[in-house]
């Protein structure tokens, strides 16, 4: 048996292998269930999440059209967009997608950083 360390989506887990010699030999017992390991503990430097911000009366929120990695904020809160123009760059299946807003209006808040990981229809930009 070897023992190796697997992290799937940020959870991390102690796994257990067994090497299979050649057709036809015994198996052994099989291998208990994974383990979760000590998830590891964030940098002190992290800054804590923040609350995600709802669309309120006369705003509405730009939402993830595909699960992805946010690479780069392109607006900036407070700024004044016209429909089309680029919100931020979204990375799904090793390619970078422009967001772009749907709408005329002001860019009231980002409920994502650059580096944050979004699922299809998360709320990642709310325009007024």
């Amino acid at each position: 048996m070897k023992k190796f360390n697997i992290t799937v989506n940020g959870t991390a887990y102690e796994v257990e292998v067994e090497e299979v010699k050649a057709a036809g030999s015994a198996p052994k017992a099989a291998a208990p269930a994974p383990k979760p390991a000590a998830a590891p503990a964030p940098a002190a430097s992290a800054a804590p999440a923040k609350a995600a911000v709802s669309a309120g009366a006369g705003e509405h929120s730009i939402d993830a059209p595909m699960p992805g990695k946010i690479v780069k904020l392109v607006a900036s809160v407070g700024q004044s967009v016209n429909a089309g123009d680029v919100l931020l760059i979204l990375e799904a299946m090793k390619m970078q997608n422009e967001i772009p807003a749907d709408a005329a209006g002001t860019v009231k808040a980002f409920n994502v950083n650059a580096g944050d990981s979004v699922k299809k229809g998360d709320s990642m930009v709310i325009i007024g």
